[in-house]
């Protein structure tokens, strides 16, 4: 295939992802669910499992294997800039908000975590079969104890906004536990890539250090050299939002090159990315990267549909499916409602809490990626827990309308607003502050 016949096919197939992602997204916004479920059927129905299926080999024509790199290339940029724009509205300080958020992170990550490991280590041969074979070894069990123990902070903000939670506690805390969550996901993930990876351990223990080394130049030179350019008289975004590129794609590829993934140097750039003197992001520097991440995250949705094969999955997969959902929802909605409660939180707030953070969407579909693109999941079990990613993100909004069913306003009975106090319970603790809401 020629240069101008691979750019054509590019061109079409992203006007083609484009435009069907923001018509599947905003039918699943009508339907009460958030848009990354619509943009992923999407996917699916564009790849091999539903167009494949099409006679005159429709797929093949559309989306020939010579353009899969371009694609794949795209869907990864829009990555760098998602995640940069996540780590720079991380709020670091979120531990030290009230007990409530801190018992909820903790066992919001410790519960599934440990179901993950377990689920698997109880049945490793059916976990072996579904997973192409691949031993059940160390680095596979901790995988599947990350996998299920994420939450997806974006997809959480705009579920929270749609369904009126937002100033209210359990949104609040939720959305606090959420990102403390996923804080101490990505770190977990990054040890499993590291050993994972082949060679020998003389190779592990340089690509660790070489690792650490990144990390501290990030901190200790590039934070101080981003603060004194950020700190300059008559600065425009114009100029900071170039720098913030630049950042953003080095950390990214320096992360690839050590065996990792790109999005940990890009959460690792958005980190050391300095705030205005009050401690909130910039929206000059921060809209502009939503926005171009925004508009190629399409793209990953397609190749993350495309992946999943579902003619290659067997009778015996479903049981292994049930299994996984489960696990995946005992240990969100179970610890986060247990912890709430626990921290005296009313037990309708505790519910709601445990219910939100069982959202898993595009945070789930990113960690399901580079599991499968670094060997550690096959097809099979790849494509199981986007189906268990859909399902838990797809039930938040009806479980949420369920528990608010007495209710009649948007401020359902019981929950206290944090911005008025009203409704707080005897010995309720004062509401955290509300978390900083990513772009969806």
């Amino acid at each position: 295939m020629s240069t101008d016949s691979v750019i054509t096919h590019v061109v079409a197939a992203l006007a083609m992802v484009v435009a069907l992602s923001h018509a599947a997204g905003t039918l699943a916004r009508r339907l009460g669910q958030p848009p990354v479920v619509g943009q992923l059927f999407v996917g699916i129905a564009l790849g091999p499992s539903l167009l494949g299926l099409l006679p005159g080999q429709v797929h093949e024509h559309l989306f020939p294997p010579q353009i899969q790199p371009v694609l794949t290339s795209l869907a990864q940029v829009a990555l760098v800039f998602f995640l940069f724009a996540v780590g720079y509205e991380l709020d670091l300080g979120m531990l030290r908000h009230q007990k409530a958020v801190t018992s909820v992170s903790l066992s919001g990550f410790a519960l599934p975590m440990l179901l993950g490991a377990g689920i698997v280590l109880l049945l490793p041969g059916s976990f072996s079969a579904v997973n192409d074979g691949r031993p059940v070894d160390a680095t596979f069990v901790l995988y599947m104890a990350v996998a299920l123990s994420i939450t997806a902070v974006p997809v959480l903000a705009s579920i929270i906004k749609d369904q009126g939670l937002s100033g209210t506690r359990p949104g609040t805390i939720a959305m606090a536990s959420a990102g403390v969550i996923d804080a101490l996901s990505w770190p977990v993930l990054a040890v499993v890539l590291v050993g994972g990876a082949h060679g020998s351990a003389r190779s592990w223990a340089v690509r660790i250090a070489l690792l650490i080394v990144h990390v501290l130049v990030m901190v200790l030179v590039v934070r101080p050299l981003l603060v004194w350019w950020t700190n300059r008289p008559g600065l425009s975004a114009a100029h900071r939002v170039p720098v913030a590129v630049t950042v953003a794609l080095a950390s990214a590829w320096a992360t690839n090159a050590l065996g990792l993934h790109v999005i940990f140097g890009a959460l690792l750039a958005g980190v050391v990315m300095p705030r205005l003197p009050d401690g909130s992001p910039d929206e000059r520097l921060l809209r502009p990267l939503q926005d171009i991440g925004g508009l190629l995250l399409p793209m990953f949705f397609a190749i993350s549909g495309m992946a999943v094969v579902l003619d290659g999955l067997h009778a015996s997969d479903l049981l292994i499916l049930a299994v996984i959902v489960l696990a995946a929802v005992v240990g969100k909605v179970g610890a986060g409602a247990l912890s709430a409660r626990g921290a005296r939180q009313p037990w309708r707030d505790s519910l709601l809490i445990g219910v939100l953070l069982n959202t898993r969407g595009l945070t789930e579909l990113i960690v399901l990626n580079v599991g499968l693109q670094a060997g550690v999941i096959g097809p099979r079990l790849y494509a199981l827990l986007v189906v268990m990613a859909l399902l838990t993100t797809a039930a938040t909004g009806p479980l949420i309308r369920l528990l608010r069913r007495p209710g009649t306003g948007a401020q359902p009975p019981g929950i206290p607003d944090v911005r008025t106090g009203a409704g707080a319970g005897a010995g309720a603790e004062p509401a955290p502050a509300p978390a900083p809401t990513p772009a969806p």
